[in-house]
């Protein structure tokens, strides 16, 4: 007899009996825990396994997929188990696999020092490999030398050519800035403005280079009398300009007083004399200009009016 022979009568004899002992209660069909355990015993009891097909130091184990029984001694089991021992036969130190390493990084193919540590190229190869190095050495410092020139160049535009400022065109730029950065964060600024007296006699008497020494000393003292961020322009011939950032119209006009009294009492020295050069200062404030040259004319007419009074 097979186990889900034994299975089978065993669910149909549970039954039965569960069926019987409700009917004799005169209950409806319903199992508590202590009768089923009674009822278990008691099959187990009458249904006991055959012993012929278990016997004793035998294991049992399905055969075929109908789930057939067939022993198996242990005899033979030990013998298997002999043969799948000798079978698993640990490894030598020699025959152990390999470890496997993570492969290293390598220099790219085209980078300069691999380039360099190529040593067993062909000399053809690195003759061409020397020569792109030295022309590369040469374009770089080609490269250098045109952003010295440029930078030079750049210095050159921007500056007079004769003297220590700015000349108009970079100092219109200026006043354009700082009108923009007046408008937008609400500052102060002014505008001196500077015609030289007496320039045309001293050309006169002594001669363009002394027109050109006086100058570069008027350039040189307004100059020396701004802040970091003040900027000094020639406007053209014997006109200067200053541009006063964060300054309001009382101390720029201040500023004006004290240039035109240094330049009165100073003097500056050609061909071993020593001349004069006094000027005459306009001051004009900002105040919403419609661009930098408006605001340069006003501080001129404002120069001419101080002038003229001063005759």
């Amino acid at each position: 007899m097979g186990l889900d022979s034994h299975l089978q009568k065993l669910d149909s004899a549970s039954e039965n009996d569960l069926q019987a002992f409700d009917e004799a209660a005169g209950k409806p069909a319903r199992a508590t825990t202590a009768s089923m355990q009674s009822l278990l015993a008691q099959y187990f009891e009458s249904q006991a396994f055959d012993n012929r097909h278990f016997e004793p130091n035998t294991v049992h184990a399905l055969s075929d997929p109908q789930s057939e029984t067939r022993a198996i001694k242990p005899e033979d089991l030990i013998e298997t188990l002999h043969v799948s021992e000798a079978a698993f036969v640990p490894l030598t130190p020699a025959a152990q696999p390999p470890k496997i390493e993570s492969p290293k990084a390598e220099p790219l193919p085209h980078s300069p020092s691999s380039l360099i540590a190529q040593a067993d190229w062909s000399a053809s190869a690195r003759e061409l490999i020397d020569s792109l190095m030295k022309e590369t050495e040469r374009l770089n410092a080609q490269v250098e030398q045109l952003t010295l020139q440029l930078q030079a160049a750049q210095g050159q535009a921007d500056n007079d050519v004769l003297t220590p400022t700015l000349n108009r065109r970079a100092f219109l730029r200026e006043v354009h800035r700082c009108m923009a950065d007046c408008r937008r964060y609400g500052e102060e600024a002014c505008l001196i403005f500077l015609d030289m007296d007496g320039f045309k006699s001293i050309n006169d008497s002594y001669g363009h280079a002394a027109g050109d020494a006086a100058l570069i000393y008027v350039a040189e003292t307004l100059n020396n009398s701004v802040r970091e961020g003040d900027s000094v322009g020639r406007m053209g011939g014997d006109e200067f300009a200053i541009l006063l950032r964060h300054a309001d119209l009382k101390s720029s006009r201040i500023k004006a007083m004290k240039l035109e009294a240094e330049l009165m009492m100073g003097t500056f020295e050609h061909a071993g004399l020593y001349l004069k050069a006094g000027g005459s200062f306009g001051v004009r404030a900002y105040a919403a200009q419609a661009s930098a040259e408006a605001w340069v004319s006003e501080a001129d007419a404002a120069m001419f009016l101080a002038k003229k009074a001063s005759r």
